[in-house]
């Protein structure tokens, strides 16, 4: 078993090996990549309502679904965005953000190009654009991509695995932010 895609923890992002361990349960990293925590992610997103009450932050249940699609496809080159060419950002912050088993904090600043209140994407129409969501990680998540992943504004050049992982713990994110 890859050293890196276990850790000993019960925080969100890691999900708990059936098959546990000796010295209690070893959990994984989940991961877009994983077929039981994308269809956990799609379940979630099928909750959301436009009416949904956010916890924290500033944007509308239909914000953040624009918000989340414009992720997606700023990762895949479909939405231009601003990179931020910060050594610690892309180092050390990317490793505690994608790979210490603890929660994002609530507030956390974004790019102006997905940002809701700037550039983001205006919600039309909420079913259809949740639909969106859905089918964005679909094509992320498709054996054969049609695709490169684009550096991450912040986290700079990443992997097809990291890139996964980001996508499942910023979904999961914003789908907490709303009770999801």
């Amino acid at each position: 078993m890859d050293a890196r895609a276990r850790i000993h923890s019960g925080a969100s992002g890691f999900s708990e090996d059936s098959r546990g361990a000796e010295s209690g349960r070893i959990r994984f990293m989940k991961t877009l990549a994983r077929p039981s925590d994308k269809a956990e992610i799609l379940r979630r997103l099928k909750e959301l309502r436009p009416d949904s009450i956010r916890r924290w932050g500033r944007m509308s249940a239909a914000q953040m679904v624009c918000h989340l699609a414009d992720a997606f496809r700023m990762g895949m080159g479909q939405k231009p965005s601003t990179q931020v060419p910060r050594l610690l950002q892309r180092t050390i912050v990317k490793w505690i953000a994608l790979y210490l088993p603890v929660r994002w904090p609530e507030g956390i600043a974004t790019t102006p190009e997905i940002d809701q209140r700037v550039g983001g994407t205006r919600p039309c129409d909420f079913a259809a654009d949740l639909a969106q969501v859905g089918a964005l990680v679909e094509l992320v998540t498709a054996p054969a991509r049609s695709f490169d992943w684009q550096p991450h504004p912040i986290f700079g050049r990443m992997s097809h695995a990291a890139w996964l992982r980001w996508g499942y713990l910023h979904t999961d994110h914003h789908l907490r932010q709303f009770g999801a």
